[in-house]
């Protein structure tokens, strides 16, 4: 019996991530039970069984989407476009009251506007329910229910399932904000690279809002990334099954352990992020045990024989580049004297301020994230 879609002939997916992230997250994957990993510029293609795919959504820290294809099909126009659109038993994925939404992406072929292509998606949608006598969803380009993805390269295109529902990054626990927070999954990347294993304690002495804390706490605790969100896109999948989610989550949940005093550490100059640092760090299991207090890096003492990270603020977001240079300088001068036998895991927002820090990095690896040219540098303290 041939099955309905294309994930469920062939069980392949393909996940969205950022630029620099793809080798990271497709060994990410496969710790994770996918296999037949294929990188892509910003993607990843993957073979996973159902446990697998809902393992991905639950617990991946790299990973901004999972998509599902559902068809794929020569396309040289959007008439073309419409009536394999038609075709799909939309009914199939929605209850009722439930809202959806159409993003596009077209390249290098004969249809040529992302916006438009995704308007003739949503309308052969919308006409499907119609010619079925059935009530029509609801658009809502903010929070839909169900979203939809359409790709199209060298005129063949792909229409997907956004098995993820919001972007994975969003991982429930930022209930308050200060100025350019950094990405979750970006700050996840970070905890990766710096290899910390909790045999030494983990500080960011410029914690801000706490993203750095919240994914440091979540990767040592073993919380899974999607334990506080309350809905994902492959609930909406029409093989969805109920039972193998629950037992899923409740296998990933029993993983989780508690946080060490003195393991996490954190810092601000600022009390309104150090106030928000501690309200997204209580939605999370063992939040209270991370240690936060008020001060300026050259006010909290000795960092010795530790891990460090940060984001520092950078011109391109506080709009001041003299003073963003005298503060790297202060910083690297403060790491040099009272970080001995430490390693500090810097990123830059703008790469060109590496060389404000005033040390030698032991790597520099590109992350672009938000419209940023990023670099993570590491620096050993001697």
């Amino acid at each position: 019996m041939r099955s309905m879609f294309d994930y469920q002939q062939n069980n392949r997916y393909f996940a969205q991530i950022a630029g620099g992230m793809e080798e990271l997250g497709a060994k990410e994957l496969s710790g994770l039970g996918a296999d037949h990993i294929r990188t892509a510029y910003r993607g990843i293609y993957f073979s996973a069984d159902k446990a697998t795919l809902y393992r991905i959504n639950y617990c991946s820290r790299l990973i901004a989407r999972v998509l599902a294809p559902l068809r794929s099909f020569q396309c040289h126009s959007d008439r073309y476009l419409y009536q394999r659109g038609l075709e799909i038993d939309w009914p199939t994925f929605f209850k009722e009251n439930d809202s959806f939404a159409v993003s596009a992406n077209v390249s290098h072929s004969k249809i040529n506007h992302s916006q438009y292509a995704a308007l003739r998606l949503k309308d052969a949608v919308v006409d499907r329910f119609k010619s079925a006598h059935v009530r029509r969803p609801s658009i809502d380009r903010i929070e839909p229910d169900i979203r939809l993805n359409l790709y199209i390269e060298k005129n063949w295109a792909t229409i997907s399932l956004d098995t993820s529902g919001e972007s994975l990054h969003r991982r429930g626990y930022r209930k308050e904000t200060v100025e350019a927070p950094m990405q979750e999954t970006l700050a996840a990347v970070i905890i990766h690279l710096s290899d910390w294993d909790g045999s030494r304690p983990l500080q960011d002495p410029m914690c801000g809002s706490g993203t750095l804390l919240c994914e440091e706490l979540m990767h040592h605790c073993r919380i899974p990334s999607g334990y506080l969100r309350k809905r994902f896109g492959v609930q909406f999948l029409p093989d969805f099954d109920k039972d193998l989610w629950r037992r899923m989550k409740k296998e990933e949940d029993r993983k989780m352990r508690p946080l060490p005093p003195g393991l996490i550490l954190g810092s601000d100059i600022s009390r309104t992020a150090v106030k928000a640092a501690i309200a997204n760090l209580a939605s999370l299991p063992h939040g209270g045990d991370v240690e936060i207090k008020t001060a300026s890096f050259e006010k909290i003492g000795d960092l010795g024989d530790r891990v460090i990270v940060c984001n520092p603020p950078y011109g391109i977001r506080t709009g001041n580049p003299d003073e963003t240079r005298g503060l790297y300088k202060a910083f690297g001068d403060y790491l040099k004297n009272h970080c001995k036998g430490s390693n500090a895991y810097i990123y830059f927002g703008e790469r060109k301020t590496i060389g404000h820090i005033g040390l030698r990095p032991s790597f520099k690896k590109p992350f672009s994230t938000g419209g940023l040219d990023g670099r993570l540098a590491k620096f050993e303290i001697y």
